[in-house]
């Protein structure tokens, strides 16, 4: 009776230890017949499981960020970019002692002359631990259009959540995720904050530039750290508080909006793009809060008077405009200065503007500590 009663306690604890994912399994199993079996390896499209971050599921191709009807609105550069599949990922359970990874690129450029391909064109595979925290366990090398690739094995017997990242800055045509032909895959559960995703609009460096790695730049490693999914409107060199984006962006359902367009747009921009912006939000949601974000400073700029000058004027804009409409009744305003979203070394980025991981472990630092306390309104 005693060992019993050991057993018992025992199974006690791995139940309470794993619910998540025995709901996943129970409810969200994917059919073994999907597969396509290429040798010992069975190969999922991940479309199965279900892609996170993707606003909208209208999309001229599987993996774009913004529905078909967006091309004949937005200017042509934007919709370009907006077929990348930045901020785009999936949540999965499998039993799988080792996973591999199938993937084909819209584009043949791989990385950028400041930018591995591991950040432009890779894969990044996070794993959720026992204490409910995200651990980094394999990337994705890309080395050509069409990839095929183990990203990690001998892992130990057990049931577990991962979370796979696609590309930053290139895009997908399809994605498929490998497992032995007799582990099982699952959806995973709903996130238990129960939070709506939190939009960013902004440029390259939301978009990001220039992260080693998929799940580096902030807005992932913010999603990571908050619970939350993520919706990435980043669009290197054209993230300009253009009113045809904010007509999109007001017809999401998110907990928060953030707009971090500065390093794209003058300080007359901003003025003249600021207020409209806002206005188009706030017809179709006049609660939801918005987050202002000043441009991070460059990092030579403690020498360099012209880009000094740069992060001046356009912060003074930007904090002009955000008194404006706090002083005509927006209670549900943020404001994030820039001086020390890379921190105070010089050290965060690659060319003076371009987040390191190192940078976007220090910008999402100072982004958590305004999100945070908002988010936790929502949750109440």
């Amino acid at each position: 009776m005693k060992t019993q009663m050991n057993a018992f306690r025992i199974l006690l604890v791995v139940a309470a230890t794993f619910p998540a994912i025995q709901t996943a399994a129970a409810a969200d199993a994917i059919d073994a017949a999907k597969g396509r079996v290429d040798g010992n390896v069975a190969y999922y499209d991940i479309r199965l499981i279900g892609v996170e971050g993707q606003g909208w599921s209208d999309t001229a191709a599987p993996f774009d960020r913004f529905p078909a009807k967006a091309e004949k609105s937005v200017r042509g550069s934007v919709w370009g970019l907006s077929r990348h599949s930045a901020g785009l990922c999936v949540r999965f359970v499998t039993d799988a002692t080792e996973i591999h990874a199938k993937w084909t690129l819209t584009s043949s450029n791989l990385a950028m002359n400041h930018m591995p391909s591991t950040g432009v064109s890779g894969l990044d595979l996070y794993v959720k631990t026992d204490s409910g925290k995200w651990r980094w366990l394999a990337v994705g090398r890309p080395t050509a259009q069409t990839n095929k690739a183990r990203l990690v094995g001998g892992i130990p017997a057990g049931t577990r959540e991962y979370l796979l990242y696609l590309p930053l800055y290139n895009g997908v045509k399809e994605v498929e995720i490998g497992l032995p032909k007799s582990a099982k895959l699952m959806k995973a559960a709903p996130r238990k904050s129960g939070l709506k995703p939190i939009i960013f609009y902004g440029t390259s460096i939301t978009q990001g530039g220039c992260a080693s790695r998929p799940g580096m730049v902030h807005t992932a490693i913010l999603g990571r750290w908050l619970d939350a999914p993520v919706i990435n409107l980043g669009f290197s060199g054209n993230g300009r508080m253009e009113p045809e984006v904010a007509s999109l962006i007001a017809e999401l359902d998110p907990s928060v909006i953030v707009l971090d367009c500065l390093p794209n747009i003058s300080a007359g921009d901003v003025t003249a793009r600021t207020g409209k912006c806002v206005e188009i939000i706030r017809k179709r949601h006049p609660h939801v809060p918005i987050l202002f974000v000043e441009d991070r400073s460059y990092t030579d700029s403690f020498l360099i008077e012209s880009k000094r000058v740069r992060n001046e004027t356009s912060r003074v804009a930007l904090k002009a405009e955000f008194e404006k409409l706090k002083a005509a009744g927006d209670g549900n305003i943020y404001y994030l200065e820039g001086e020390h979203l890379l921190g105070d070394d010089g050290e965060g980025t690659v060319d003076s503007s371009h987040p390191t991981d190192l940078g976007f472990v220090r910008q999402s630092e100072e982004f958590s500590k305004v999100l945070k306390p908002i988010l936790a309104k929502q949750r109440d």
